[in-house]
């Protein structure tokens, strides 16, 4: 107990799109030195919206008076600019690309990248919110016939599972038959977050 309450505290900047397994991963391993600020799910599907965010919360979080600060994001499609910003304030973030890199475990997802080059992928986050973060952004609902325009490259929907639940595992299945995408599902728990979390 002494040692937890004196230890110094870690500021998190997450992607609001991990914030259920992030507060998942605090919780189990007892990790109340972490304090998680989530920015918007939504800037998922807008990566040029990331590091302006990030730089406006890093700047806020330091003018609070946190001294600690760790980026929960990994590159996110920004081309190096959250790197930018972690180098210039000298704080580290996720490794890897991207959210499904560091769940599958980034040495795994590097691996398998030949097989899965014509992947399409989820997390549980997407599974959930599947029509509002794939469907009505690319305008799927309004205009079906664009589908295939989308996805004619693709060949299966890949699941990559944090919580092995049968009603995201039916989502995902639903989400591979209406994008007309085979489907296969991979149980990877937490992954690298886990293990990066951990380490704070």
């Amino acid at each position: 107990m002494e040692q937890r309450t004196t230890r110094q505290k870690v500021h998190v900047i997450a992607c609001g799109a991990i914030a259920r397994e992030i507060m998942a991963i605090v919780r189990v391993n007892r990790m109340d030195h972490v304090a998680l600020q989530c920015l918007p799910a939504i800037w998922h599907s807008h990566p040029q919206k990331i590091a302006p965010g990030l730089e406006k919360a890093i700047a806020e979080a330091r003018a609070e008076g946190a001294e600690r600060i760790f980026v929960g994001y990994a590159d996110c499609g920004t081309g190096g600019a959250i790197d930018a910003i972690c180098e210039r304030e000298g704080i580290t973030r996720l490794s890897g690309p991207h959210c499904y890199s560091f769940f599958a475990g980034n040495a795994d997802f590097e691996a398998r990248w030949d097989e899965d080059f014509t992947s399409f992928f989820l997390t549980d986050f997407l599974a959930r919110q599947f029509e509002a973060f794939v469907v009505e952004p690319l305008g799927l609902d309004r205009h079906p016939e664009l589908r295939d325009m989308y996805f004619s490259n693709y060949r299966k929907l890949v699941y990559l599972s944090q919580e092995a639940d049968p009603v995201l595992q039916d989502k995902a299945r639903q989400a591979a038959a209406f994008l007309g995408l085979a489907y296969e599902y991979r149980f990877t728990g937490y992954g690298d977050l886990k293990t990066e979390l951990a380490a704070l």
